[in-house]
């Protein structure tokens, strides 16, 4: 069984990658107890699924489908050793820093128990961007990031709780259809052609499933 590492919430910091002008992507592990609910629609609700979180460039980010952000401490170390620097939780904008969770190995759809009531779902893995690449300041970020494809999962709130540091996080429910957010994450980025055969995938959120669809070839 894993466990969440860090409960991670943003710092706001200036940023010239994206007309926005603010960033939320610098989170920073707080203490206590931190309350998560499903935030809405992307654009007009509450934006994080984690109160007390902050979410500017809300084309792009947040939403139910986008509500929580996981990241692999694991991953951390791997990405550590390549770059050769020290990269806290949290610096890739993460709510939850998680160990002995196979993040990027999860299925779409299956549900996650975390501590004692709280219940996510992966949806997506998160798709590197501008702001992304500013605040690692490593060349060509973003397609090393997805060459590497350890994305992380994106999660929306099938049952709302509370989240800290040092809560256990359980698999209730997997998916027989066995598609991770590794492999949709590839598809998405690297080979289209896959597209229309994982837009039919159980489990799928519609944004998600209408998102393939459009970039699949025509």
């Amino acid at each position: 069984m894993g466990s969440i590492l860090s409960v991670n919430l943003a710092v706001p910091e200036r940023s010239t990658a994206k007309r926005v002008g603010v960033t939320g992507i610098n989170k920073q592990p707080v203490d206590g107890p931190v309350a998560v609910r499903a935030p809405g629609p992307k654009t007009t609700g509450l934006h994080s699924g984690l109160v007390g979180d902050q979410i500017f460039d809300i084309e792009h980010h947040g939403g139910d489908d986008q509500a929580v952000y996981a990241y692999a401490r694991e991953d951390y170390d791997w990405w550590e050793a390549q770059l050769g620097r020290v990269l806290p939780g949290g610096i890739f904008g993460e709510n939850l820093t998680t160990v002995g969770v196979d993040v990027n190995d999860a299925v779409i759809g299956e549900i996650w128990r975390i501590g004692d009531q709280l219940e996510l779902q992966p949806t997506f893995g998160r798709i590197p961007c501008a702001t992304f690449q500013a605040k690692m300041a490593e060349p060509q970020w973003v397609k090393r990031f997805t060459r590497e494809n350890r994305p992380g999962a994106y999660l929306r709130v099938v049952r709302p709780g509370e989240v800290t540091a040092g809560d256990p996080v359980s698999v209730l429910h997997r998916p027989a259809h066995g598609v991770t957010i590794a492999a949709v994450f590839h598809a998405y980025l690297t080979e289209p052609e896959l597209l229309p055969a994982l837009a039919e995938v159980e489990g799928l959120p519609d944004s998600l499933r209408q998102a393939l669809r459009e970039r699949a070839p025509s």
